[in-house]
Formats: structure tokens, sequence, C-alpha cells
């Protein structure tokens, strides 16, 4: 299904640039400030151009990538500078906007089955070098804008496959659930594109759960800036702590949801609460990540979650889902409904928690393997 509500979704939080814009000397602030408000004329022209999108619909099961340059304007989508048939240019902004494009789309198309962001063909456009030291890269709702980053604080956006799979899983979200840009909704919405992001880059390196760095935007921040990405699935809140850009405000658990009007009702920082739902759910599993979780996660986005669901909605979504991919009281059922347990989230579906042993970290699948003795169904009261 598609929705007609706008899309705009930026890799960094308003927080960040907002905490740049006051914490750096004149030129950050000033950088700070530009990327604010060339984000704010994007999404203008996002309101403008929106109806466009079906229009770069093309035939199933062809896969189409253009990028353009902004030549540092802010007029989108810019000179045509390669096509799906073209070669390599000499440009590394160019090629790396082209070949993460590429990756994202075959990661949903063979994992998954899906053909390209919207399941129905969509072009995949791209345009690099928006702005002048434009510290950001967005999904505008029907293509990517990737900013050169001021090289001080953010190297070229470009470069993070995990930012690509991100912002382009916004696209996909936003042609399936079509989850609503304001607060738990909203988080979900960054989440699905933390969890699906980090999945890309885990598939293109054909890394195992327990190898992967579950980071967003790895190699991102410049040389001097204490941190190592933007996020973490893994370990929400520990991504960076600089006094240029603040600390990571991400909290890991239900206890420390943060209340607030800004970012949309914080949709970049509640998002940590079911990421690390995601990775927990990731590792008890083991073996490649989007397998079993990364499906599960998969089935509840495209077909059980409405616009504004809740956390206690895409949990229970989530065991569902898990129930119809590999039967009810599994091995996967039962660590999905661990996982939400350790963020502080009680699924109020199918069973309840008995005492018995905590499902173990392993390294690899065993999808053969017995159920603990976790939990069990959830039966009639006798009516005697």
């Amino acid at each position: 299904m598609s929705h007609s509500h706008d899309v705009f979704c930026t890799i960094l939080p308003p927080h960040m640039l907002k905490h740049m814009a006051t914490a750096g000397d004149k030129e950050t602030c000033d950088r700070a400030h530009r990327s604010l408000e060339a984000a704010a004329a994007a999404r203008g022209q996002r309101a403008i151009l929106g109806p466009m999108a079906a229009l770069l619909a093309v035939s199933p099961g062809e896969k189409r990538r253009t990028v353009y340059d902004a030549k540092n304007g802010q007029v989108l989508p810019g000179k045509l500078v390669r096509g799906e048939d073209d070669k390599k240019t000499k440009d590394v902004s160019v090629n790396e906007a082209f070949d993460g494009a590429g990756a994202t789309y075959d990661f949903y198309r063979t994992v998954y089955g899906r053909n390209s962001v919207d399941g129905n063909g969509m072009r995949l456009d791209s345009t690099v070098h928006y702005g002048r030291n434009f510290d950001n890269a967005f999904w505008n709702g029907m293509q990517m804008v990737y900013g050169d980053g001021d090289g001080r604080i953010f190297n070229r956006f470009t470069q993070s496959l995990d930012v690509i799979g991100h912002e382009l899983t916004h696209g996909v979200v936003q042609f399936s659930a079509g989850l609503v840009y304001q607060d738990e909704s909203g988080a979900l919405n960054e989440h699905f594109a933390d969890v699906f992001g980090s999945l890309v880059k885990q598939f293109s390196k054909q890394q195992t759960a327990d190898k992967a760095d579950w980071l967003i935007g790895e190699g991102l921040l410049a040389k001097g800036i204490k941190g190592i990405a933007l996020r973490s699935l893994k370990s929400p809140g520990t991504a960076y702590n600089d006094p240029l850009l603040g600390r990571d405000p991400q909290p890991a658990h239900m206890k420390n949801f943060l209340r607030t009007d800004d970012d949309n009702g914080g949709v970049h920082i509640n998002s940590g609460i079911p990421n690390k739902a995601f990775a927990t759910l990731a590792t008890i599993l083991g073996g490649f990540a989007w397998e079993r979780a990364g499906k599960i996660w998969y089935e509840t986005l495209t077909r059980r979650l409405t616009a504004n669901a809740t956390f206690q909605q895409c949990a229970d979504a989530t065991y569902e889902s898990a129930g119809a991919l590999f039967g009810a009281a599994s091995a996967e059922q039962l660590a999905v409904r661990q996982a939400w347990q350790t963020v502080g989230v009680e699924l109020t579906k199918g069973l309840v928690v008995v005492d018995g042993p905590k499902l173990p970290v392993k390294s690899a699948p065993s999808p053969a393997a017995p159920a603990p003795p976790l939990l069990r169904p959830l039966l009639p009261r006798s009516r005697n």
C-alpha cells in the first residue's frame, strides 16, 4: 500500500544540529544553521514534487539507478551524471551513491523478494553534492539526497552504506506501513530504517549477528570527533560523546523513554528502545540476522502494522509474525518475547511467562533445536 502523507526523513537528528549551532565556533554554528535551512528548503520541494513519485516506477524486475549532481546547489534533482548502464565516474560520491542504492535494492530483492522500495520497481534516484558543506542526507519521499559533509565534523554522507540503506528504507516504510512520522510511530519509522540499514550492510559483508557492528553512520564522524557513529542498535546511548555533538541521548529501556515536543516527539531518540530489542533478538538467534530476525521484522512492517502503531502494538505484531513464520512456541517466537522484555515491553498476546531458563545466546542458528521451557500456551480458565 502507498500512503500520501509527506515523507521527509534526515539521517542527522535535529537535536544534533541544534547542539552544533550553539556549542561550536561561528563557522560551525553557521554550517549547522545552513544545514537546517537547506533541509527545510528540500522539505518544501518535496511538498511540490511529491505527486510525481509515481512517474519513477519502471517495469517490474528491472533495477534502475540514476545519480544526479546538484553542484553544491539546492535544486533537485540536478545534472544527470550516471545511469544504470554507465561506467564508474571519477567522482567517488557518485559511485558510492550508485553502489549503495544497488546494494540496498539487491538486499531487498534477494532476501525478501521486494522489487525496489515501493515493491513495484520504483527508480532509485540519488543527488550528490547537495548544498555547500551540507551536513545531512535524506529521503524526501521520492529520491535520495546527500551532502558532502563539512570535513571537520562529518565526512561525506555517501560513504556509509548503512546510512544509504537506512534512508532508502524510509521509502520501504512509506510504501508499506506508512508509519506516521510523529511520537512512537515516528520512532518506529526510524527504528525500521535503522534495522534494515544495518542489515543491508551485514548482507553486503555477509556478516553474522555476532560479527556485525550494529552501527548507523559508521565512518561518518570526522577524525578528532569523539564517537564511532550516529547510533548503535546494540548499545543505544553510546555512539558519541563530543563537545560539538553533545552526548548520544538514545535510551535502551522504556523506563527512560523521552517525552518531548522536539524532533517530532523524539523520533530519532526513542527509536533506541526497539533498536535494542531487535539487536537482542538477532544475537539470541545467531547466524545471519536477516534470515530470521529480519524476516520477522519485514513481515511485521509490510503486513501487520497500522500507520499510527505504538511500541506495544509493534511488539505484539512481531510476536504474531514469528508465530506465523516459524510456528507457535517456536524458538524464534520465544526469543521475540524475551527481546522485548529486555527493553521493558511486555507482550499482551499469546503466551504467559513461567519459571524457566533464559534462552541462550547462540553464535550460529540452530533451527532444529527444541524450544526451552520459557513459556506455555495461555489456556482458558475453568468455569467449574
